[in-house]
C-alpha cells in the first residue's frame, strides 16, 4: 500500500533560510530512493518560512528506508535547532 506524507515544518523566527538549505539539501538523495515516488518542497505564500513536504512512498517498507537513511538522520540533527512546528501526517489515499 502506498504511503503519502504530508509534513509541515515551520522555522524559529530568523532561521527561515537556514532551514530552506537544510531541506534542499535533503531532496535530491530521498527522490534516488528506490521507493519514493515523490518527494516535493513547498513554501506557503501566506506564512514564508513555513515549508511543507509532499511525499509519497511506494510502501511502509520505502518508507522505513527513508527515515532510516543517512542523508535524513543528518536533516534531522541538523534542523533540531532551527524548527518551531514540525507536524507529520502519515496518509493512506480514499
Amino acid at each position: 500500500m502506498e504511503i503519502t506524507i504530508t509534513a509541515i515544518l515551520k522555522a524559529h523566527p530568523g532561521k527561515e533560510e537556514a532551514l530552506q538549505q537544510a531541506l534542499d539539501a535533503v531532496i535530491p538523495p530521498s527522490r534516488q530512493e528506490e521507493g519514493c515516488l515523490t518527494y516535493v518542497l513547498h513554501e506557503s505564500i501566506d506564512e514564508p518560512g513555513t515549508f511543507v513536504f509532499y511525499e509519497k512512498y511506494r510502501d511502509e517498507a520505502a518508507l522505513d528506508a527513508h527515515i532510516n537513511s543517512d542523508h535524513y538522520q543528518a536533516y534531522r540533527k541538523q534542523a533540531e535547532t532551527l524548527l518551531a512546528v514540525r507536524d507529520v501526517y502519515r496518509l493512506r489515499e480514499i
